[in-house]
């Protein structure tokens, strides 16, 4: 069954986003919050089939996050992605530059205002990174990143790369930390029945020193994942059971 759920999944998400990203061409050329929408809107659609065919929900825990605030999120699986865009208000997230290339996809995400760095630039990026954000605090929305960099499996070894704490450092606003347990349930092709839980953890404020900053970033990140990840595993048990 969980094939088949994932199989029927993949063609509606194929066909939905096809059929959004041709109808919303227009708002290309509107104000950049017309794109904003639709990718909210995008997200609720895959969500919802999520719920319907893959049978996968989803669980909020915490209070989101309002205004010039860095979000520093878990990456497992493309539903983070899907998540913050819908939850967060106006979010500006932090991406590799090469996805603004890819065709419909890149051309929407880059209107609607993200940050698009190369990794292989070193400290120009994260110069050009700065700036970029600094403009995005002054507009008061937030700021969304993935302090590792690149999707992890559950369980595996965190490996928090530098960027995150410089974008603190620089902006000078709070962090909010984000645990989840996505990856157990979107893995790839696969979607497994469940519930995935994304939990907005309690604000780190600003100011810390960067080795200070990146403790309890960590910290709290990798403890309430692993708590997560734990609650994800009794869910597939019980399914097997």
């Amino acid at each position: 069954m969980t094939f088949l759920r994932s199989l029927l999944f993949f063609c509606y998400f194929a066909v939905v986003s096809v059929v959004m990203h041709l109808a919303a061409l227009p708002t290309l050329v509107l104000p950049r919050l017309a794109v904003v929408r639709i990718s909210q809107a995008w997200s609720r659609a895959i969500f919802w089939g999520l719920k319907w065919i893959a049978c996968c929900d989803f669980e909020v825990r915490g209070e989101i996050p309002k205004g010039a605030v860095l979000v520093a999120a878990k990456h497992m699986s493309m539903w983070d992605t899907l998540a913050l865009y819908m939850l967060l208000d106006d979010v500006c997230v932090v991406i590799k530059r090469e996805l603004l290339s890819i065709p419909f996809y890149g051309w929407y995400i880059k209107r609607s205002g993200v940050i698009g760095i190369d990794r292989a630039a070193g400290a120009s990026a994260l110069r050009l990174m700065a700036g970029q954000a600094k403009a995005v605090v002054a507009a008061g929305r937030p700021i969304a990143i993935f302090p590792e960099g690149t999707r992890v499996k559950p369980g595996a070894a965190p490996a928090y790369k530098p960027g995150v704490a410089g974008l603190y450092a620089l902006t000078g606003i709070p962090c909010v930390p984000v645990a989840l347990n996505s990856g157990q349930f979107w893995q790839g092709f696969t979607k497994r029945r469940g519930t995935i839980v994304i939990d907005f953890l309690p604000i780190i404020p600003a100011g810390l020193k960067r080795a200070a900053f990146m403790k309890a970033l960590e910290e709290r990140i990798e403890t309430a994942t692993n708590g997560l990840i734990q609650k994800g595993k009794a869910q597939l048990g019980q399914q097997r059971g």
